[in-house]
């Protein structure tokens, strides 16, 4: 029976985290809604209060304050509204003429975001535990009428971990525990291009369609890992500590161009000839390198009374590895007529979209009244910044955003059962104003790739966001 249930939860975690996108608009691409359980105090003290076995996110040395067999489940769902406001929009072409067209509607569907987590206590020393979560994601989809569709179409990022995890413990108050991060991650990249500047071009009163479309998708497995520290001071008090490493992911699949305008070379004979513009359509190899962020985190726990406990944490994350988002894929063995259009001669770079993201702070605040033995009630905040600096696009419309969230917890005696359910909301500080440009992709990147004077999107946002999120746990 206690198998059966632990397959099909397994089963179903994997299959909800590998279908449904999620959304992101601050903190990056990462994602804050792992727990309902913590996610009740605003991840406030994580590190450092262990509750269930979604500890093994959090801090794998808090295994070794669980008993026995430990299972967690659950989901939170996530809603952003994004959505430009439609009198501050201005959109030009290669060629400086007015883009017109809508503010893309609403830009962010709701997501689901599942997780699973299991603990095993091996013997007094040491503890073993196994995660499936969301840990990375980002979507954002724009009307097809949208103004600013020569630079953003579709965004998504999905990301699933694979986490096994171990801890070890001294007996005197004092675990370390290591785990290993195994992500399966993909990613699609769509957008409107622009072909004025290539019919501008053509002889002959030859044009092409005036826009065609990019269609850029791929995949790539990832390794993190992650230590953590929990040492208990006393019977109130215990502190949490847990690093995660970076990676470097190379997103690999096909780049899909349709009804993109190109000028034929000279001494072309074929028809239609040299020097007029030709729709083409193309599919080729690509690729999209993706930072992963260094980590750190720290937490406290601590025990006011014996109803109520306080925590607080803060987690720092290294955000500046995003510094550029390019695309790689020209085929140079490929004639013209077949390969992507554009492009820097001799890099195979297909475009570059500088990011220069900064360093960020998490800081959380939290506590849980313990009203009686079977209710205990939670409240939490964070200040959650924002990595979007400089270069704020239509891609990634971002702002630092205050995190309001309220929790409970039922545990009914003697049953072993806990079931937590927790909502929040995001605050976001400002209205981003997105400034996009089109940068012209220099011979062999010699020289920094210089922006287009002409073409551009500006906007302000509207954002707004809610989540809720249901966590089930079991004691065995």
């Amino acid at each position: 029976m206690k198998s059966t249930m632990l397959t099909r939860a397994v089963r179903l975690a994997t299959l909800a985290a590998v279908a449904a996108p999620a959304s992101v608009f601050a903190g990056g691409f990462s994602l804050n809604e792992q727990s309902a359980s913590a996610m009740g105090v605003a991840n406030a003290g994580a590190a450092a209060n262990p509750e269930n076995a979604t500890t093994v996110f959090f801090n794998p040395a808090g295994m070794s304050q669980l008993k026995g067999t430990n299972i967690s489940f659950g989901a939170a769902v996530l809603d952003i509204d994004a959505e430009a406001k439609s009198g501050s929009m201005t959109a030009t072409d290669q060629l400086g003429g007015t883009v017109t067209g809508s503010n893309g509607g609403d830009i962010a569907d709701p997501a689901v975001l599942p997780n699973f987590y299991l603990t095993h206590e091996i013997n007094d020393s040491i503890d073993v535990g196994f995660g499936i979560h969301a840990p990375y994601g980002l979507a954002a989809d724009y009307n097809d009428d949208f103004a600013g569709r020569f630079f953003a179409d579709k965004t998504e990022l999905t990301a699933i971990s694979f986490m096994p995890a171990i801890s070890v413990n001294n007996g005197q108050g004092l675990s370390m525990g290591i785990g290993l991060n195994v992500m399966y991650v993909e990613g699609k990249l769509t957008k409107f291009m622009d072909n004025s500047g290539r019919n501008f071009g053509a002889p002959n009163g030859s044009f092409a369609p005036a826009q065609g479309y990019a269609d850029i998708e791929g995949d790539d497995i990832g390794v993190t890992f992650q230590v953590g520290f929990l040492y208990k001071l006393n019977d109130r008090t215990q502190f949490g500590l847990k690093a995660q490493t970076g990676t470097e992911l190379d997103l690999k699949g096909d780049a899909k161009f349709s009804n993109v305008a190109i000028i034929t070379p000279a001494g072309t004979s074929s028809p239609p000839g040299p020097g007029v513009a030709v729709p083409l359509n193309s599919t080729e190899p690509a690729k999209v390198p993706l930072a992963i962020p260094e980590s750190i985190t720290a937490g406290v726990r601590h025990r006011l009374t014996d109803d109520v406990t306080v925590l607080a944490g803060a987690t720092y994350s290294r955000w500046s590895r995003f510094e550029s988002l390019d695309i790689y894929g020209t085929d140079s063995s490929k004639p013209l007529t077949s390969r992507s259009p554009g492009g820097a001669p001799g890099t195979g770079q297909l475009t570059h979209i500088p990011e220069e993201w900064k360093n960020t702070w998490q800081l959380n605040v939290g506590g849980i009244w313990q009203a009686t033995p079977e209710w205990a009630l939670k409240a939490g905040y964070a200040w959650d910044e924002s990595p979007v600096d400089q270069f704020v696009t239509a891609r990634i419309p971002s702002s630092d955003r205050h995190w309001l969230t309220l929790g409970a917890q039922w545990k009914p005696a003697q049953s072993g059962w806990t079931i937590d359910a927790a909502v929040g909301t995001l605050l976001f500080t400002d209205d981003p104003k997105v400034s996009d440009q089109s940068y012209v992709l220099t011979p062999g990147g010699t020289i920094p790739n210089p922006a287009d004077p002409n073409s551009l999107y500006e906007g302000e946002y509207d954002l707004e966001a809610w989540s809720a999120a249901i966590q089930i746990s079991k004691a065995f």
